[in-house]
């Protein structure tokens, strides 16, 4: 029986996920870079500015004025599998960066994507993550969409150790593995291995489903919807009817943490959210009605009825906002405890 129901399902989506590679781009070796701007020089009156925020109440004015000015941490967006979904979590990039956002900590240092693929390696985006963690003093936000959000939990996995007791460390800018599997650790200033890294902040939105069906995915059948200990705060959003997702109303694929660290958030959201276009939002940052919805909301307490002409989307986007700006000023405030000078790597192998 099991056997037919998996004969079926590759018929019905298997021509859709033949073409599913043409997501995967490949490291960039050459062209153009974004050069990264210098570590921030905080100045005392911001200092104490940003150390006042109550993270769970960040206003417009605070990420304008305060947050913007001030650490940021690194977001990893990753996309679907299929194209050109990519161009989805490209319109969530111009969202975030509408709501304050610094473009230079959304896009790719060497290529300039706005999001990573979901085929490539976890170990690799472990390993970038860990760079990110060392050069910024803050670890990486990972927000994922289908494929992309399987991924994402994969990367919590490896950095969990379940694919291996080694990551080697990932330099973004020359996308190439160094020749080490530590880094030197910002909060204590000794040598930590890759594995066993704590990410702040994880989202994911529409994983699972037809993905399964891709061998790349076969690992994480029994992991997907587990969250282990390498994340403080993880949100799992699931639409309530999502076929490509394989969620029905009464189907409970609720994410459970493994062990008392990190902090499993469940949310449902409506069936009339489209798979595909979900993370299409940037026109909400430019829309004078949605923004001021989005700046009012707080999780579990909406304000009021959607605005007119807006998708249920927008509930997922000022959800994920809100988070953002949450864990922006969580770890700002953490960067400023460890200080301001940047550690950075002295090549292959060693760490000053």
């Amino acid at each position: 029986m099991i056997a037919r129901i998996f004969q079926w399902l590759a018929l019905l989506f298997g021509p859709v996920l033949v073409v599913a590679g043409c997501g995967w781009v490949p490291p960039r070796v050459s062209g153009e870079s974004i050069v990264l701007p210098p570590p921030v020089v905080v100045a005392p009156a911001l200092a104490a500015r940003i150390m006042a925020l109550d993270p769970e109440r960040i206003t417009a004015a605070d990420v304008k004025d305060v947050l913007a000015r001030g650490p940021t941490p690194r977001i990893m967006l990753l996309h679907g599998g299929i194209y050109p979904v990519h161009l989805g979590m490209t319109s969530f990039g111009h969202f975030l960066v509408g709501m304050g956002y610094p473009e230079d900590k959304i896009r790719g240092p060497r290529s300039g994507d706005w999001s990573h693929s979901p085929y490539e390696d976890a170990e690799r985006l472990a390993g970038i993550a860990a760079w990110y963690y060392e050069r910024d003093r803050m670890p990486p936000m990972l927000i994922g969409h289908s494929q992309g959000g399987m991924q994402a939990v994969k990367v919590l996995h490896v950095l969990a150790g379940a694919y291996g007791a080694d990551v080697r460390v990932w330099d973004p800018l020359t996308d190439f593995a160094q020749d080490r599997t530590t880094i030197r650790d910002p909060a204590t200033g000794r040598p930590r291995p890759v594995v066993g890294l704590t990410l702040e902040y994880v989202s994911v939105i529409a994983a699972g489903g037809a993905a399964f069906l891709l061998p790349n995915q076969w690992t994480l059948l029994d992991k997907l919807h587990t969250i282990p200990e390498t994340v403080d705060d993880f949100t799992g959003y699931t639409i309530e009817v999502d076929l490509w997702a394989w969620t029905l109303p009464g189907a409970d694929l609720r994410y459970k943490a493994v062990g008392s660290r990190a902090h499993v958030r469940n949310v449902a959201l409506p069936a009339t959210i489209n798979h595909v276009l979900a993370p299409v939002t940037a026109d909400f940052a430019d829309d004078p009605a949605a923004r001021a919805w989005i700046d009012g909301y707080r999780p579990g307490v909406p304000p009021g009825p959607l605005p007119p002409g807006a998708g249920d989307n927008l509930l997922w986007a000022a959800d994920v906002w809100w988070s953002v700006k949450k864990h922006w000023a969580l770890e700002a405030q953490q960067s400023l405890r460890i200080g301001q000078a940047p550690v950075r790597s002295a090549g292959a192998g060693t760490v000053e």
